[in-house]
């Protein structure tokens, strides 16, 4: 089966940290010279987001690529390494404090760890430019108590290279109980999209 993209809604795709002219020129990179998104970094508007079309791709077996390898570090500074999902699904959420959809989409990424924390689903965040003190509390306003990679350095973004484009966040992985990516959204999440797709790569 062919990989099938959906249009869920708009998100607001923010540049994490990197210069206006790279962001402009990765969006400007490949693309059509009728595509919104070349269209919005073009205008210079100076509003530090460009808005995308809002996607969901779910991956057939037969079709992903190898798990994701990396080792991250939590805020609290354990290391994780990636081999270690092997056996369950995981969800990868990549976000930062400043990035508006995201402040929308941590309740529903909090219902959605909450629900399935006890089928061994696991949830990492995977923070892209904030401090401890700045990623903490906002886990401490939306009650979120799965642990974020701090991810400054672009380790867990450079191991994901191709599936979680520069600048667009937030963007949403699930990883197959191989540790592979099964489904990916980019932008703000809808809770049921993102559920129902834990549920197909969780029943596999």
């Amino acid at each position: 089966m062919a990989s099938s993209d959906h249009t869920r809604r708009r998100f607001l795709s923010l540049a994490a940290g990197l210069p206006a002219a790279a962001v402009a020129a990765a969006v400007l990179a490949g693309c059509a010279s009728n595509d919104p998104l070349a269209a919005q970094a073009r205008a210079g508007d100076n509003k530090n987001y460009v808005a995308g079309d809002g996607s969901v791709t779910e991956y057939a077996k037969d079709q992903r690529k190898p798990p994701v390898a990396f080792t991250g570090t939590l805020y609290d500074g354990t290391k994780v390494d990636s081999a270690s999902f092997a056996g369950h699904v995981t969800v990868l959420n990549f976000w930062f404090a400043a990035c508006a959809p995201c402040r929308v989409e941590a309740p529903s990424l909090k219902a959605l760890h909450d629900e399935f924390a006890s089928q061994g689903v696991g949830f990492y965040g995977v923070n892209l430019r904030d401090e401890q003190g700045t990623a903490q509390a906002f886990e401490q306003n939306f009650g979120i108590t799965y642990p974020s990679f701090n991810d400054q350095d672009g380790k867990v973004l450079l191991a994901v290279s191709g599936m979680v484009p520069p600048g667009a966040v937030p963007t949403t992985l699930v990883l197959d109980k191989q540790g592979r990516v099964s489904a990916r959204i980019l932008g703000e999440l809808d809770k049921g999209t993102l559920k129902a797709l834990i549920q197909s790569a969780a029943a596999e």
